[in-house]
């Protein structure tokens, strides 16, 4: 279920005790999710070299019942959404991540699955599919989708009215102008 902008650990486990996930990738975007998730969860890696890990990542599927949430942490944005398939194939929930010190609309709308870093600003009535990555200090302006999988690097901004296409990337220091990607059918700046 997405969520509107408002963060906290009760968003996550009910209200209950803080929950765990399971980060799939221990390099520095996988370092970055676990700060990110700092507060709302405990957190462990899985990744195929990294001494940081409990196991490899072939090996997820052993962690279903001790782990309730799972996040590939892969800034590869195809590998990132098959990966998303398999855990919750698998019996994962995904979190909705979003730094403490990042700014979320009350009207936007984060979908499982999405990270929020630090700075990054989602403005009024934004959508943040499956997957996306808002990273550091990156804006999305208000009435903008990102598709699922989709990546804004550090810096990005997308202005006003714009729809970001599932598992594209806007690069750092890039400003996607007002409406140059427009909402299908959208015809009218915003």
């Amino acid at each position: 279920r997405a969520r509107r902008g408002r963060r906290g650990p009760e968003k996550q486990s009910g209200g209950g005790a803080v929950q765990k996930l399971l980060i799939l990738g221990a390099g520095g975007y996988g370092r970055t999710v676990a700060e990110a998730a700092a507060g709302q969860f405990e957190t462990a890696f899985l990744d195929d070299a990294s001494p940081l890990a409990l196991a490899p990542c072939a090996r997820y599927a052993e962690f279903v019942g001790e782990y309730a949430f799972a996040y590939p942490a892969f800034g590869d944005n195809a590998l990132r959404a098959q990966w998303l398939q398999k855990l919750k194939a698998a019996g994962f929930r995904l979190p909705v991540l979003r730094h403490a010190q990042s700014f979320v609309s009350p009207s936007a709308v984060l979908a499982p699955g999405s990270v929020v870093l630090a700075m990054a600003c989602v403005g009024t009535g934004s959508v943040v599919e499956e997957g996306a990555i808002l990273n550091l200090g990156a804006i999305l302006d208000h009435d903008c989708t990102l598709g699922a999988c989709a990546h804004l690097a550090p810096g990005a901004v997308v202005k006003a009215g714009n729809c970001v296409p599932p598992q594209a990337k806007i690069d750092s220091g890039c400003v996607l102008g007002r409406a140059a990607m427009p909402w299908k059918g959208n015809s009218v700046h915003v």
